[in-house]
């Protein structure tokens, strides 16, 4: 999944700068033909015959998504909740070892752009067959979830099962019943984050739309069921690094806190942005501070999206991790709930299910998981590498025809600067002055074919 949500509209008018992003970061396209005759093979079989739970779920994602890993449905149970949470079984339709196994291991990750995703599976699975569309049954990792009356985990259910969604939402449309029980779960967990010192990153979406002649950016303010909903997916995944740290083998999402010049570069960014950010105030405390709906603070948290770049995924077999905790989750946790567009959440359902069932995982699990991480890097290199095309092709075209006008920026690190408005950063040609100084400076070009945008002092 992005780390910074961009839209674009109209995204044709820039289709084709987006399709020279993905040719240069060699995201793949097609199918190998067998693959995707595997595929339709195994759509066509309907995989999965597990027991059948005939539960009202329902999905929430945003609008037009085809590609549905969860269902969710919650219920209380005294002071405390029951969480069903249903995460679409990959694992059903993939052979492992077959070519499409192969193919997916190649992929690692669905890829987003403005204009269109690039998927990790065939549409004919990742939009059909194993996605949990509503009124079908569907072969899921059925996870249940017991909570207490502060929220707090107390047990752990995970197993193979068909589920049927009832409807399909967005986060504007949960049905009142469900939003309020949504609503209890996230408050109770989003208090549990913040009394463990987690980092809360409700980054807004950017809109990035033409106007008339030029082209301007507003920011989508996330509604709450997105961070209630996002809160019940970091209770899996931490559930999930729970039941594999017990068992003794699987794979965590781990990263270590950021580093001096990460959060000395946010706080200039901060700075640029005329966002205080008081010297006392740890990253945690002040991320919690901002407001999606004040643009500049918008942009601010944009920015951060930059400084916890040092997740890794870390497998063990046999003996736990040395370093198992995730710094902004502030808990050991593994991505788990996004398995037809992240390949190793199949791995993480595989050994959690597994555990459950005090059994060991696969073969193929074990087998794999060393390799994981290496083929996972790759993935989200090339994802890191589309998303930042994408954010420079868009600040080159926001700028586009202001060659000569000054503005004021902030030096946020060695040559490069951060506008106050709009929130550009942008390459400094010429002696840079150090970081941390208020500078005027001149745009000397603004080249959307090269993605491209320069400024000097003025």
């Amino acid at each position: 999944m992005p780390f910074r949500r961009i839209r674009v509209t109209p995204a044709e008018l820039m289709r084709e700068g987006f399709e020279a992003v993905r040719r240069e970061a060699k995201v793949p396209e097609l199918f190998a033909p067998e693959a995707q005759a595997e595929a339709e093979r195994a759509a066509a079989a309907a995989g999965g015959a597990a027991e059948r739970v005939d539960l009202p779920f329902i999905t929430i994602d945003p609008p037009g998504s085809r590609d549905l890993d969860q269902a969710m449905h919650i219920e209380r149970r005294d002071a405390g909740h029951r969480v069903r949470y249903a995460i679409a079984d990959v694992g059903a339709f993939v052979t492992p070892g077959a070519m499409l196994d192969g193919e997916t291991h190649a992929r690692g990750v669905t890829v987003y752009a403005p204009d269109r995703n690039t998927p990790l599976h065939p549409l004919v699975l990742s939009e059909g067959a194993a996605s949990l569309l509503p009124g079908q049954w569907r072969p899921a990792a059925l996870w249940t979830l017991d909570l207490d009356a502060k929220g707090e985990l107390v047990s752990t259910h995970v197993a193979r099962a068909q589920v049927r969604s009832v409807e399909q939402h967005t986060y504007a449309d949960v049905p009142p019943a469900l939003a309020a029980l949504l609503e209890e779960v996230g408050e109770r967990r989003l208090a549990l984050e913040q009394a463990r010192g987690g980092v809360r990153l409700n980054v807004p979406e950017q809109e990035v739309v033409k106007e008339g002649g030029s082209w301007t950016v507003h920011y989508r303010v996330p509604l709450a069921t997105e961070d209630h909903n996002a809160q019940i997916s970091l209770l899996t995944g931490m559930a999930a690094a729970r039941l594999m740290l017990d068992a003794g083998v699987g794979i965590l999402r781990t990263q270590p806190p950021p580093d001096e010049r990460s959060l000395n570069r946010l706080r200039r960014q901060a700075a640029a942005l005329q966002v205080p950010w008081p010297s006392s105030m740890s990253y945690p405390e002040f991320v919690r501070t901002l407001d999606p709906a004040l643009p500049a603070h918008a942009a601010v948290m944009q920015e951060a999206t930059g400084v916890g770049r040092g997740a890794g995924y870390t497998p063990f077999d046999g003996r736990p991790p040395a370093e198992a905790e995730h710094f902004a989750i502030a808990a050991p946790y593994a991505h788990a709930t996004a398995p037809l567009r992240r390949l190793q959440d199949r791995y993480v359902s595989e050994c959690c299910i597994a555990a459950c069932a005090g059994t060991a995982p696969p073969g193929w699990v074990g087998q794999g998981l060393a390799a994981l991480p290496g083929a996972m890097e790759q993935a989200d290199h090339r994802a890191r590498v589309v998303e930042r095309g994408v954010v420079d092709l868009v600040e080159a075209v926001l700028l586009q025809g202001r060659v000569g006008e000054t503005f004021a920026a902030v030096v946020v690190d060695e040559a490069l600067v951060q506008l106050r408005e709009p929130a550009v950063r942008g390459r400094l040609t010429g002696a840079s002055p150090e970081p941390g100084s208020e500078v005027t400076v001149r745009l000397d070009r603004a080249d959307p074919a090269a993605r491209t945008v320069e400024f000097s002092v003025a």
